[in-house]
Order: C-alpha cells, then sequence, then structure tokens
C-alpha cells in the first residue's frame, strides 16, 4: 500500500514540476474547459456595473487576452477600456490554455466576483509572469480587482 502511495505522489509531483501550457493553437473555434458558445455573452467593460450590488455572477463575457500564464497557462488577464485588468483562473485548474491566446479575443463563461488578491497572490502570479525580482519586490498591497473563474474559454478571434 505504501509503495502505491509514494508512486501516486511521486507521479503528482512530476506532473506539476514539469507542467506547461498547453501546444495547441489558439485559433477561432478552438475551446478550452466546458465547450461554449459566444451566444449572449456581453462586453467585458459592462462587468464592473453588473457586479456592483452582487458578491459574484454567473457570466458569459467577451475580452480581449493581454496575458497568460507562460508556466502553466493556468491564468490569462484580460484587458478592459481604462486599460486596467480582469484576472481570470480555471475552475479547479481542470484545464489549462496555451500562450497563445495573448491577442486573442474570446468568450468565457464562469463566475465573477470582486476580489481582494493578496501581496503573497500577486507576488506568485508575477514570478509565474517572468518578472524582475525588483518587480516582485515592489509589490507592496493588496490588489481589488475583478476574478473571473471560468468553466469554458471558446476563442471569437
Amino acid at each position: 500500500m505504501k509503495t502505491y502511495i509514494l508512486a501516486f505522489v511521486f507521479i503528482a509531483v512530476s506532473a506539476i514540476l514539469y507542467a506547461q501550457p498547453p501546444q495547441v493553437p489558439a485559433t477561432p473555434g478552438a475551446t478550452f474547459g466546458k465547450a461554449i458558445t459566444a451566444d449572449g455573452a456581453f462586453k467585458l467593460s459592462e462587468l464592473p456595473a453588473r457586479l456592483e450590488n452582487v458578491d459574484s455572477l454567473d457570466v458569459k463575457v467577451t475580452g480581449k487576452v493581454i496575458a497568460v500564464c507562460p508556466k502553466m497557462g493556468c491564468w490569462m488577464k484580460l484587458e478592459m477600456p481604462d486599460k486596467s485588468t480582469v484576472f481570470v483562473d480555471m475552475k479547479d485548474y481542470a484545464f489549462f490554455v496555451p500562450t497563445a491566446m495573448t491577442g486573442k479575443t474570446v468568450a468565457i463563461a464562469g463566475i465573477a466576483r470582486n476580489e481582494i488578491t493578496s501581496v503573497e497572490d500577486l507576488k506568485h502570479f508575477a514570478h509565474d509572469a517572468n518578472k524582475s525580482q525588483k518587480e516582485i519586490d515592489a509589490i507592496t498591497e493588496p490588489k481589488k480587482e475583478i476574478v473571473l473563474t471560468a468553466s469554458g474559454i471558446l476563442v471569437v478571434r
């Protein structure tokens, strides 16, 4: 029994250590996670107003990807009209996206919420994004932001 447990732990650790973003194209029509369509999606710019008086909201939005986690493809950032960002993570880390998503317009179905991201998490994401140690050390305050936990993503264009 101990052998099985040790083997499982070894495989899990190896998978995590050697995880990389999927090496698939991010062409229009490609889906990641749950298969979705763009039907009924609203523009990302409308999200702050829709979240104004609620804790969380089941949404389908469209927006432009400006960054993808280069290590695993486990998060993305979408650009708002004012150049701020919406942070997107994947539900239960059940799927990842290719770094080729950067610059693409996507439709995302998931749960949106206003959140305060801790300094520790911000530094972790900056490290994932290959930021310099100076940039990482400059992070000293938590950040209030919109976080979208995606259950499905569709490349629109």
